[in-house]
């Protein structure tokens, strides 16, 4: 046997109230409306609920009982609208976010760090990972992502930034080996190269003419992280093809310099996304405002930031 639960306010008004005629008034029923409902709710469980007089009601047993338990299940739903209310208002509660596994801890981290120091109530899941998840099944809140985004009906999105990537080689490396100027001289040099999925990826540069090109590097190493690259190029291995906000700090203190900055013209676009709802609640409202506000200069310092309490 399956309750509804539109008779339970109802019943429950009628018992606080002590008859049929109150319980009208505060429900904006009328009377008749309110005697129905209670006739249909001990006919579904089978059982009568009240022992009815000239003068007052009754609870019986079983309405005792069912009073109990309907007030009981009544104030959790009132509570559990009342957290929700919360949460479109104060910044509170778990915030599943998942992030590129180098990017998210150079960059985003540190600005969710400073997030956590100020809202004592707000609780961060951090993934790391590199694969695109799954926000609906793997139950996130937010996503940041590097590239074009595809098409979704179900997901919202928010640009966050962009990052350029930029060929680089040490001082030190250059000193011995003259920069190259032009593409063409740039394959006389070794390379250290980015793997995906076993794969070596191509640097997408501009020639001379401004045409696009897929450039493949002569390789010296290779490897699947950025961050052993950048080790790789501060060792003077040769010349890699990096983003920007990983060796902004070794270009700014002149350990890294820049090479054909015309020609590694690529840009990725940073994004936020999040599940579509008819509203954003608080706790994700403040992350992207923070993200948009301290992303770009936690980039440009290439991590200088991490330490930061702002």
């Amino acid at each position: 046997m399956r309750t509804e639960l539109s008779g339970i306010p109802v019943f429950t008004a009628v018992v606080e109230c002590g008859n049929f005629a109150r319980a009208a008034a505060r429900l904006h029923l009328t009377r008749s409306a309110v005697s129905k409902t209670i006739a249909r709710l001990e006919e579904r469980l089978g059982a009568a609920l009240f022992q009815r007089t000239t003068r007052r009601l009754i609870l019986t047993e079983e309405g005792e009982i069912f009073y109990q338990q309907s007030r009981q299940a009544l104030d959790c739903i009132r509570d559990a609208e009342d957290e929700i209310n919360r949460g479109k208002e104060h910044v509170q509660g778990r915030l599943r976010i998942s992030l590129p596994v180098l990017f998210g801890r150079n960059c985003v981290a540190p600005i969710l760090f400073t997030l956590a120091r100020r809202y004592p109530q707000l609780r961060l899941e951090l993934s790391f990972s590199d694969r695109q998840v799954n926000l609906f099944e793997e139950g996130f809140d937010l996503a940041i992502r590097i590239g074009e985004l595809a098409d979704s009906g179900s997901l919202k999105a928010r640009p966050l930034g962009h990052h350029n990537m930029v060929l680089c080689a040490s001082a030190a490396y250059l000193r011995t080996h003259p920069a190259p100027q032009t593409i063409d001289e740039l394959g006389e040099h070794p390379a250290i190269g980015y793997l995906h999925n076993g794969t070596l990826q191509h640097w997408r540069l501009k020639n001379e003419q401004g045409i696009r090109v897929d450039f493949r590097p002569a390789t010296v190493m290779s490897a699947d992280d950025f961050s052993a690259i950048s080790q790789a190029v501060n060792d003077d291995l040769g010349i890699a093809w990096l983003p920007d906000w990983l060796v902004a700090r070794e270009i700014a203190l002149g350990q890294l310099q820049v090479i054909l900055p015309e020609s590694a013209s690529e840009r990725f676009t940073i994004s936020a996304v999040w599940p579509q709802a008819p509203w954003l609640p608080q706790k994700i409202r403040v992350t992207l405002d923070a993200l948009v506000a301290r992303l770009p200069e936690q980039m440009a310092d290439g991590g200088l930031l991490n330490n930061s309490k702002q």
